[in-house]
């Protein structure tokens, strides 16, 4: 009896746990919901499907009232609604009074199925998704008897080649604390599936009494980007139930999660092709103001423990609790500097510094000196005769060699004929010039002396000029001077190097006519000045000669 008695409660033992299992399993399969719940009408849940309808049905349903009612499928599947034929809603056009709305996903600004209302059931309707979004609204005037749906799951078309999908490892982690990470590397870790296996896992986050949770994505990216059949994020506030959905990522951003409630559900689900998908959250749990002692207001609403401030983390929405932090956070290479290095530092950017302003001056006096030296192969006697006396105004004329020694010849023998001319010239006009009587008188000798011969007189008694050596002929190429006080000086010649190309001619310079003519002024100008002397010499023997 007693073997007997301890067997029937193995036997219920047993039994409870396939029930608790069961229960679990099918919570799993059909994690469909309703908003407000017990507020709009029956739900009837089961492993492949289920049945709800609208409040107080078959009887009329109440005014002023709004039902969402949300329906997920296990992965790899999508849904199938059907609406029972005892259906009727206050009839209106376009539906703009009670209706029904359904649309193929998760939220309601998922893309719309249909809008149904009057006396007609809508039509059958399968989901191209794991969801279906289903909203009851009716108004404060004429109430009808409402309807009622059954749904069922179905394997996903877009799925088809893959077969049966195998069962899906059970993966639940607990989480809680002021602040914790939340991160996919965890299923591996753990255990919890392997790397070639699909998973469904959820991460049940729990805050104290008055709570709430901010969700801050630290790392995102999902595998097969846009394509929420095969991998996502799903983030749940308040229970794991659809009802209780408030944002799903499965494309390329995910954003921050202000949850208001003390349970927060993160979900992913990955197929065997998605596993490469990641996320990390770092979640943070606070309280509203006003704050209390232990704890750090972070100017958004947030009352975070003061044992977050300056961890290296950001646990609040903007970084009001990292910011000041310097004693607090590990210290960088700034910090770790003193006095020494300090010094070592400086002196060596002086160093580099002085060496950078030589550099330059040295790229600065280089080409000045390759000119120095380049003017050192100049001769300096050159350009001596032309630059001596830099007040007068000089024009240089190129000539070659033999052209001026011709010229300088033809000189020399017009002042030989003129120095002839002179010596036949020259005759005794007084007395006292000769030293002898040769004349009659010299009373008639005085008055009958002409010009010319007074001009000869005086000639013979100036010293004879010395005649300038005529200079070699070369073939370097001379430069002949012309000054404005037109000189002896200005007749000299600047020598120039051989490399010197010709110059072109200019309308200062003198061709052999014009050197002519300049002699013949020079001559008649020293003529005009011995006339001038002697008639004062005749004016003076006027003077003293008896009458």
């Amino acid at each position: 009896m007693v073997h007997g008695n301890r067997f029937l409660h193995v036997v219920a033992g047993l039994l409870m746990l396939g029930l608790s299992g069961a229960t679990k399993k099918e919570a799993v399969k059909n994690n469909s919901g309703v908003q407000p719940a017990g507020q709009c009408g029956t739900w009837v849940k089961e492993p492949e499907g289920g049945l709800f309808t609208s409040p107080n049905y078959p009887n009329k349903y109440p005014p002023e009232r709004e039902c969402i009612y949300i329906i997920e499928a296990p992965p790899r599947q999508c849904i199938d609604l059907f609406f029972d034929e005892k259906y009727s809603i206050e009839p209106s056009w376009e539906c703009k009074f009670d209706h029904i709305e359904v649309r193929d996903g998760p939220f309601g600004f998922s893309p719309i199925i249909g809008r149904y209302c009057g006396q007609q059931n809508p039509p059958y309707i399968r989901s191209s998704s794991r969801y279906l979004w289903i909203k009851f609204v009716a108004d404060g005037e004429l109430e009808a008897m409402g309807f009622s749906a059954s749904y069922n799951f179905t394997a996903d078309p877009d799925f088809k080649d893959v077969g049966v999908p195998k069962p899906l490892p059970f993966c639940e982690f607990e989480m809680g604390g002021p602040e914790g990470i939340i991160e996919s590397q965890q299923i591996t870790k753990d255990g919890k599936a392997l790397q070639t296996e699909a998973v469904d896992c959820n991460w049940y986050i729990r805050a104290p009494p008055r709570s709430k949770i901010y969700l801050r994505f630290l790392d995102y990216e999902m595998q097969n980007s846009n394509e929420c059949k095969r991998n996502f994020v799903a983030v749940y506030d308040g229970s794991s139930s659809v009802e209780d959905l408030r944002n799903k990522f499965c494309s390329t951003v995910a954003n921050d999660v202000m949850l208001v409630s003390t349970l927060g559900v993160v979900r992913m689900w990955a197929d065997e092709g998605s596993r490469k998908s990641r996320f990390r959250i770092l979640f943070t749990t606070f309280q509203e103001p006003p704050c209390e002692a232990d704890t750090f207001f972070c100017h958004s609403n947030m009352c975070i423990n003061n044992t977050l401030v300056c961890n290296g983390i950001q646990n609040c929405v903007y970084p009001w609790d990292e910011n000041h932090c310097k004693e607090k956070r590990k210290a960088n290479i700034l910090d770790n500097l003193n006095n020494t290095n300090g010094t070592i530092i400086g002196i060596t950017c002086c160093i580099v510094l002085i060496l950078l302003v030589v550099s330059v001056i040295v790229q600065i006096k280089q080409p000045r000196k390759k000119y120095i030296l380049r003017r050192e192969d100049f001769d300096t006697t050159m350009f001596q005769e032309v630059f001596q006396e830099p007040p007068h105004y000089e024009l240089c004329t190129l000539r070659s060699a033999p052209a001026t020694s011709a010229d300088l010849a033809e000189l020399a023998e017009d002042f030989e004929s003129y120095n002839k001319l002179r010596r036949a010239s020259s005759r005794c006009i007084h007395e006292h010039h000769c030293g002898s009587s040769q004349l009659p008188s010299n009373k008639g000798s005085r008055t009958n002396l002409s010009a010319r011969e007074a001009t000869a007189a005086i000639l013979t008694d100036l010293p004879p000029q010395p005649m300038r050596p005529l200079p070699p002929q070369t073939n370097r190429r001379n430069i002949l001077v012309m000054r404005h006080t037109y000189s002896q000086e200005a007749a000299d010649a600047c020598d120039l190097d051989d490399d010197l190309e010709e110059v072109p001619t200019t309308s200062h310079r003198l061709s052999r006519h014009e050197k002519a003519v300049q002699r013949l002024l020079e001559n008649s100008a020293i003529l005009d000045q011995y006339e001038r002397a002697s008639m004062k010499y005749e004016n003076m023997d006027r003077r003293f000669t008896p009458a």
